[in-house]
């Protein structure tokens, strides 16, 4: 029995942080799970971030809800879907990944939850379990599931690496370069066509 575990963010919509660096004009808040592999110290960092400038959840919904999925991703999920059980596994956060699932179809997530104050700040921020893409990839497979994973940061790796294939997609050179035996696509159609060799 197969169960496919996908990321979220850079694979089917866009990096949420990197759309609200944009439209907040902060810069610094480009920094993603990419650039720092220590997803603690990245959220502490942004949390600061905001707090400094007076910005709270709603400012950060406002920006998602003009966030569309990357183009196919939703034809891609929708294929896979029909072909196999897909699991979104994702380190953001129910508040932010809501309005996106609705335009991916409603596909299962499993991800984590802010503490926002009365006043929206973000306050901190409940991770689901420690490692919670590996852990949970292991958990499946503990109740007889192989699984086959694709994500494109440091923080797939462990799902990746523990899965009986995975693959690595629109991942950044420094990633692709440190993991060669990884295959690694750009396009939603070679990677459908590799899950589905995996299925067999």
């Amino acid at each position: 029995m197969n169960i496919v575990c996908l990321d979220m963010e850079g694979v089917l919509v866009p990096e949420i942080w990197i759309a609200f660096s944009e439209a907040s004009g902060i810069p610094e808040l480009r920094r993603t799970t990419r650039d720092e592999p220590d997803y603690d110290k990245l959220m502490q960092w942004r949390l600061g971030i905001l707090k400094e400038r007076g910005l709270g959840l709603k400012e950060i919904q406002a920006t998602i809800a003009t966030i569309d999925p990357l183009p196919g991703a939703r034809e891609f999920l929708d294929k896979l879907r029909s072909e196999a059980q897909v699991l979104i596994l994702s380190d953001t956060f129910e508040q932010f990944a809501k309005p996106l699932m609705e335009k991916l179809n409603w596909p299962t997530i499993f991800c984590n939850t802010l503490e926002v104050g009365e006043d929206g700040e973000i306050t901190g921020y409940k991770m689901r379990c420690e490692k919670s893409k590996l852990t949970t990839v292991k958990a499946l497979q503990s109740i007889g599931y192989d699984t086959i994973a694709a994500g494109d940061s440091f923080n797939d790796l462990g799902m990746i690496q523990a899965s009986k294939a995975g693959f690595l997609f629109k991942s950044t050179d420094a990633i692709k370069a440190a993991h060669p035996e990884l295959p690694a696509f750009e396009e939603f159609g070679d990677l459908l066509s590799a899950i589905e060799g995996a299925l067999d």
